[in-house]
């Protein structure tokens, strides 16, 4: 097991530490933990123990599957709380909003992400009966689960994260798509749940009612409103938009109830009280002599599927709602990452129709041997006990109501060396803001070519500047497979997404990155787009629309890249 610089620092995050914070976990024996523990639930199922643990940590070493942050950090120690992704409901009465500020912060004390719906609170001004004041309205009430999670370290390693969301229809829904104009709210993202209606009303230049509790508060103009949303987007990177119809026709599970957020990163859409832990296979190491190795593939979609639903087993649940909803469900999200870089192997570069078609091809298989991965399990183990109730009931049976999601894969992608989710390479070379400080990122493959064609420090730093290779005396073939993201058009970013979600059960996070001379046009088309070609939502981030973002390119006279890799 090689790993970077970059992984080690990661990784040490979630090594086990004696009470003074020393190190007291190898980097091997992190992946030993984990295997050692979820392997235990095979006991009743199979009964091969060792045999799984084996697979698992083969698996987990050679960076060819990696769990979710929370699988590291918390199996085989006392917490035990496997999941990223939770989604809490948001009753309209203090007690409830309360209590969910509470169960907040129980979940991201174990490492939890937490996803809300905002539409339930009655609107800023309405008349509360008990009191015979007025209401605060849902925007008012973020600001105080922004307060807890500012208080709260994830398991005490890093801040929370939290998705609000908000229905197109609410009264307050003006004042919450400008909410992050001034800097606040830095621990949410937020999404407008838009219906096919509203989008309708758009393409027709309609009106459309802004309503609580069948009282229509207000008329606007559908045109105009989503031009303004779309400038708040332009503006600040939020809102993205969550096309909820969308989402709720593809609920596995709507006798239970209705899909109404999703987890911070947009990928997990769940019922309330619901969480879901989620593992992404390395496309990168399923190349082979220049073709994807669908036959290594398969194995691995196995194994994903057969270690995140031992995982169901294996984690506690920081609370008992959320457990019992979980295990009728059973829901799992077995994903991907290191697209991009697969895409290189190939010989394929991101922006063309080959690497649709890669995609599709790809996915189609995945979709497909996934399922028969869960079906296998219920054979095994018996369908989910929500299955009577969902869509799959009387045609497949199935151990999971959800088997695949696409993540935005971020961090574990550090450590697997390889490209995030199902991104473009943002940059060949560019920086991280981390808690470490800046964290300096060459594309793994990339490194080869400096090698290779002997790259010098002037070189890179140049290139660094732009972070694509165009200025580059490389050649064109390497321009273009090694294009970025701001050389993709937008429409390309959409298309991709649109066919990962096409073989996706759950959802697909994806940024559509745009360059800083993008217009508000611009990113009006990427919604209709998204929205057209059944995407589930759309993330957008103009270059610079931020004051503090994540990732950057590297503007200095002077840096050296030999000594920071």
């Amino acid at each position: 097991m090689q790993l970077t610089r970059n992984a080690k620092l990661i990784l040490e995050r979630y090594m086990l530490k004696d009470s003074k914070g020393s190190l007291i976990e190898t980097t091997e024996q992190v992946f030993l933990r984990v295997a050692k523990n979820i392997s235990k639930e095979e006991e009743k199922y199979s009964g091969e123990v060792k045999k799984w643990e084996k697979s698992f940590f083969k698996a987990m070493s050679d960076l060819e599957f990696i769990p979710n942050l929370p699988t590291f950090t918390n199996a085989g120690r006392e917490l035990q709380q496997l999941a990223a992704c939770f989604v809490l409901p948001v009753e309209d009465s203090i007690e409830g909003i309360f209590q969910s500020v509470k169960d907040m912060a129980i979940i991201q004390k174990t490492g939890g992400g937490t996803g809300f719906s905002f539409s339930r609170l009655r609107p800023e001004g309405s008349r509360v009966k008990e009191t015979g004041g007025v209401a605060s309205g849902p925007v008012s009430f973020m600001h105080v689960f922004d307060c807890g999670t500012a208080a709260i370290k994830e398991g005490g390693i890093r801040r929370g994260a939290n998705m609000g969301v908000l229905s197109i229809d609410h009264p307050d829904i003006e004042k919450f798509i400008s909410c992050k104009d001034s800097g606040d709210f830095s621990n949410f993202n937020i999404s407008v749940a838009i219906t096919d209606e509203f989008m309708k009303s758009v393409v027709n230049d309609a009106s459309f009612e802004l309503k609580f509790k069948n009282q229509v508060y207000k008329k606007l103009n559908a045109r105009k409103f989503f031009h303004e949303f779309s400038k708040h987007s332009w503006l600040t990177g939020d809102p993205g938009v969550l096309f909820i119809d969308t989402i709720n026709k593809a609920n596995p599970t709507p006798k239970i109830g209705k899909i109404e957020s999703t987890n911070p990163c947009g990928e997990q859409p769940l019922l309330p009280y619901e969480s879901c832990i989620l593992g992404s296979i390395n496309l990168e190491k399923c190349v082979k002599n220049k073709k994807i190795d669908f036959e290594k593939l398969e194995q691995l979609i196995h194994l994903g599927v057969r270690f995140l639903d031992d995982c169901i087993d294996a984690s506690s649940y920081p609370l008992k709602q959320i457990e019992e909803t979980v295990k009728k469900n059973r829901k799992i999200g077995l994903g991907v990452m290191g697209f991009a870089n697969m895409l290189i192997l190939l010989g394929v570069s991101y922006n063309s129709q080959k690497a649709i078609d890669t995609a599709e091809e790809l996915m189609k298989f995945f979709q497909q041997k996934a399922r028969e991965a869960s079906e296998q399990l219920a054979k095994e183990r018996g369908v989910f006990p929500n299955y009577p109730s969902s869509i799959w009931n009387g045609k497949r049976k199935l151990r999971n109501a959800t088997i695949t999601t696409i993540a935005p894969t971020g961090t574990i992608a550090i450590i697997a060396d390889t490209s995030a989710g199902i991104e473009p390479l943002f940059a060949v070379i560019y920086e991280r803001d981390t808690t470490f400080g800046k964290m300096l990122d060459i594309n793994s493959l990339f490194k080869e070519k400096i090698k290779k064609y002997h790259l010098s420090n002037k070189v890179l730093t140049t290139i660094a500047r732009r972070g694509d290779l165009k200025k580059s005396n490389l050649s064109e073939e390497i321009k273009d497979l090694f294009i970025t993201a701001h050389q993709i058009p937008p429409s390309m970013h959409i298309k991709i997404q649109a066919i990962f979600q096409k073989y996706t059960d759950n959802a697909v996070s994806k940024t559509v990155n745009l360059p800083e001379t993008a217009t508000i046009e611009d990113i009006k088309k990427c919604y209709f787009l998204s929205w057209n070609l059944k995407c589930k939502g759309t993330t957008v981030y103009r270059y610079g629309s931020k004051k503090n973002q994540v990732l950057s390119f590297i503007n200095r006279k002077k840096f050296n890249f030999f000594n920071r890799q």
